[in-house]
């Protein structure tokens, strides 16, 4: 196993300068995002499929033990405050449960019992999405969730950094992040998990944009849960409405927070016909804007009915 085996590269690393030993370890990390590059199309594959779950209903799962699993529940829990994503459409599933976050949980990516149980417990269907990670790709704990969410016909995403392993060749949409091995034999928190982190980042954010939860670039979805974020809400409006900061705030007031429906409020909607066009357009900002401006063109435009025919008015005859 690759992230397993020990490196002649980094042979007597203990006794190098320190000056040395960074600049290894920094070249490792290059090297993970450059085996993140390489799996570019397998990302890009898997984040079409999972929007084509996660449209409407569905529930976006991360599962993982140790290191890899941190990194799943972390990626997973900053999409709630980034992007909106509903709590009751996430779920995380880590070895040895909430205290596996902050310490390891000794046997606890061994419960092959338990983590059936867990993907059974919460009614895993073919709704949802699974993102199953673990460096070394036969993670028990792992592997057994995303077996148990296939099984479900929940659509299945594995994450691993050693060729060949089953969590690779049972998911039906595989990324390999070949790191190979580390500056530390075995420590997959180094260029593994950097690996993992960059993969799991590019994945969600992809996904994210693909359901229309950023516009022009802007995080139209980040709930305004401190000072700073409410100042980014209105900072979007004002770029993307001109309005003056007194206007946008009365809109984001009226909105209740939601930088899509002040925006749509700003145009010269009502409330009502703010949520209503959102909603028709899927909760795309874009689509809605772009139906508000065909409906605005249509207000506007002239009645068959009104000017003169053509041809000009008929003369009397003599």
């Amino acid at each position: 196993m690759d992230t397993e085996r020990p490196s002649p590269r980094y042979s007597g690393i203990d006794v190098w300068e320190p000056a040395d030993v960074l600049d290894a370890m920094i070249e490792g990390q290059f090297a993970a995002v450059a085996a993140v590059r390489a799996a570019r199309l397998d990302i890009e594959r898997a984040a079409l499929a999972m929007q084509t779950r996660l449209r409407e209903h569905g529930r976006l799962i991360y599962a993982g033990a140790g290191t890899s699993g941190r990194l799943a529940v972390q990626d997973g829990a900053e999409l709630m405050p980034t992007f909106s994503w509903p709590r009751e459409r996430l779920l995380l599933l880590i070895a040895g449960g909430d205290a596996a976050m902050m310490q390891a949980v000794e046997g606890a990516e061994d419960e092959v019992g338990n983590a059936r149980e867990l993907v059974q417990q919460h009614g895993v269907d073919s709704n949802d999405v699974m993102i199953a990670v673990a460096a070394s790709g036969t993670t028990p704990f792992t592997l057994a969730c995303l077996r148990e969410a296939k099984q479900r016909d929940a659509l299945p995403i594995g994450i691993a950094n050693n060729p060949g392993t089953p969590l690779l060749e049972e998911a039906d949409h595989p990324i390999l992040l070949d790191t190979g091995p580390e500056p530390i034999a075995g420590s997959t928190r180094m260029n593994a998990g950097t690996a993992q982190r960059v993969t799991l980042n590019l994945l969600s954010s992809l996904l994210m944009i693909r359901l229309g939860r950023v516009y022009d670039g802007l995080m139209v979805d980040v709930q305004a849960s401190n000072t700073k974020l409410v100042q980014r809400c209105e900072e979007m409006l004002v770029r993307l409405t001109g309005r003056q900061r007194e206007d946008v705030r009365d809109a984001l007031k009226q909105a209740d927070g939601s930088v899509k429906v002040a925006a749509l409020l700003l145009q010269g909607c009502d409330l009502g016909q703010a949520q209503a066009t959102l909603a028709d357009a899927g909760g795309q900002l874009r689509l809605a804007m772009a139906a508000l401006a065909q409906n605005l063109s249509a207000d506007f435009a002239p009645s068959p009915d009104a000017g003169p025919k053509h041809g000009g008015p008929k003369r009397r005859s003599a």
